[in-house]
């Protein structure tokens, strides 16, 4: 009982809601603006650098996050930008001119940052003890569910004319209802501004995991559709493979955390590698085939778990100003990956075909492990050595 004390329900609700805002415009946002792009004629590196320009935003929004909450309180800023994430869909088939759009993109990522790395910070603050690991599952599971809500107002209304657009607003709009819950002392922790390049040496590996986590988030979030279409299914059906890819995490996230907090979160990490690399060797082999769609759960499971797992490892290792500074840089390392995984696949695509948008992820993923394997093995030949007295 004294750890179920330890959580402050009421903020989590709160940090949930700010997350569902954050999950949904980018489920919905990815797949219609590449298939808007995809159905004018805009090729595939063009697909790449608009859908970059969200990332790009967060990698900036996470430079001034903790200064911004720090001045003006986290739920005042968390709920201005819920409703400017609102306008900003309004605005993209009003602006009907592809050069707005990377401007309206690049805006956009900075506001669901903000959501992103706040939401995260009151989890983590309100969540601890050995329960940390679900408590972040079931936080996952809320980005997942909603994640794939927004993919699938695709796939029900169509690509075309305000209707997605205007669906996507008013959900942003009725999200901040749950988050004015946030109370008065949440509200008004001191977010002390820590600089991100101070924390990145304390987790150069869990950073890393992050950073290629979001490549394959920035990659499947802008050219899983697009991959569809181009082994022959329609809009609708290559956007409920963002759906399905989603499920998968709602459906596994509170187990993954449960099996981290059992077994150890570096091994369950590891595991999540493996799994994911497995996944995306089968992709081109299942994706004219029914066996896609337990694909797209298994992958959805094993590469979300990757940050499930990692956030709880910061929870785990980190408190005040460096947890807050550590939710920043997150941010900042999911904005730079999936930047760099939009780029990276839409270039491989454009170059090699459609398959060269899992291959080039699979290439990724591998070199990751390849890494960290170096490292750990490094480690502990540097402890082995005998001290000199």
């Amino acid at each position: 009982m004294a750890e179920q004390e330890s959580i402050n329900w009421r903020n989590l609700i709160a940090a949930c809601a700010a997350v569902c805002v954050f999950a949904f415009s980018l489920g919905e946002i990815f797949p219609l603006l590449s298939l808007n792009m995809k159905a004018d004629g805009v090729t595939e590196d063009t697909i790449g650098f608009n859908t970059a320009m969200a990332p790009l935003g967060i990698l900036v929004a996470g430079l001034f996050i903790p200064r911004l909450s720090h001045a003006f309180g986290a739920k005042r800023v968390a709920l201005f930008m819920a409703f400017a994430t609102g306008a900003i869909f309004i605005l993209y088939p009003t602006i009907d001119w592809l050069p707005a759009w990377f401007v309206l993109r690049f805006t956009q990522g900075m506001t669901v940052a903000t959501l992103f790395a706040l939401s995260e910070a009151w989890v983590l603050s309100n969540a601890t003890g050995k329960w940390r690991g679900l408590v972040v599952g079931a936080y996952a599971t809320c980005i997942s569910a909603t994640f794939g809500v927004g993919a699938a107002v695709v796939g029900w209304v169509g690509i075309e004319g305000y209707t997605p657009f205007v669906i996507g607003a008013i959900v942003l709009c009725l999200a901040a209802l749950p988050m004015s819950l946030l109370t008065a002392e949440a509200s008004a922790a001191d977010y002390e501004h820590v600089p991100m390049l101070a924390f990145l040496p304390k987790a150069p590996m869990l950073m890393g995991a992050i950073f290629v986590h979001a490549i394959f988030d920035g990659g499947m979030l802008g050219f899983l559709s697009v991959y569809g279409r181009d082994n022959g299914m329609s809009d609708g059906v290559g956007a409920a493979l963002i759906t399905a890819l989603s499920f998968g995490n709602v459906f596994f996230q509170i187990p993954i955390g449960w099996i981290a907090d059992r077994i150890g979160k570096n091994p369950a990490m590891i595991a999540c590698f493996v799994l994911t690399i497995v996944g995306l060797i089968a992709l081109p082999f299942c994706v004219t085939s029914i066996w896609v769609w337990p694909l797209m759960l298994f992958l959805g499971a094993a590469g979300f778990g990757i940050y499930t797992i990692g956030l709880a490892q910061l929870g785990d290792r980190f408190q005040g100003a460096d947890l807050i500074a550590g939710t920043a840089a997150f941010s900042t390392a999911w904005g730079l990956g999936a930047l760099a995984g939009s780029v990276v696949c839409g270039l491989a695509m454009n170059r090699f075909g459609p398959d060269g948008f899992p291959n080039a992820l699979l290439a990724i993923f591998i070199g990751y492990l390849v890494v960290r394997m170096v490292t750990e093995f490094r480690r502990r030949a540097a402890n082995r050595r005998p001290r000199t007295p």
